[in-house]
């Protein structure tokens, strides 16, 4: 997608050659407008699949997710960093590590919300060494869920979670893969 690698380029900051900070339109401040590109883009590069509901976990992934699902007409449901007083009943739990954070977190999705019914589009902003978006696919298939496809918005081509995923045989879309950065030039090369 030209017009997030644009952005990318001209706004992305390299913090390591493993780090890129976009917080400026992406995950911290949102761009509405590309965040609604990035949402028509999946819905058209997963159509004719029979989703009817967006999976993400909170936080960075909701405007992105929320995107997607309204392209798609279809519910987001977002997997919950902490169990709080109102979440009820029955969930689905695991353990995930965070990349950026460099922390465990404990995730959380309701049964209320995905079963064995749903056809799920999963949707993460990025993607590193896959650890969020495992902890997604194990509480999915817990549920009994089918799994339509992966979207990704930034993928570090470069760590091992998008090809491991591909490997397992799932479909995964990211709409702008990294193969490297350099924080002393600035300079990032994209997959072709």
């Amino acid at each position: 997608m030209q017009l997030l690698k644009e952005r990318i380029k001209h706004e992305g900051i390299i913090k390591t050659d493993d780090v890129l900070k976009v917080d400026s339109f992406l995950n911290h401040q949102v761009d509405t407008a590309l965040i609604d590109a990035i949402g028509a883009e999946f819905a058209r590069l997963f159509s004719g699949r029979p989703i009817n509901k967006v999976l993400t976990i909170e936080a960075s992934g909701i405007a992105i997710a929320y995107a997607a699902a309204r392209h798609l007409n279809v519910p987001i449901v977002f997997a919950k960093k902490a169990q709080s007083i109102n979440l009820e009943g029955d969930v689905y739990t695991t353990r995930v590590e965070s990349f950026t954070h460099r922390r465990i977190f404990d995730v959380i999705i309701s049964k209320k919300y995905v079963s064995g019914d749903d056809h799920v589009l999963i949707i993460d902003d990025f993607l590193a060494n896959g650890c969020a978006l495992n902890g997604l696919i194990e509480m999915t298939e817990e549920a009994g869920a089918t799994i339509e496809g992966i979207g990704i918005v930034i993928e570090k081509g470069f760590q091992q979670g998008g090809r491991t995923l591909r490997e397992r045989g799932y479909r995964l879309e990211s709409l702008a893969i990294i193969e490297s950065m350099d924080p002393a030039t600035g300079q990032i090369v994209y997959r072709s």
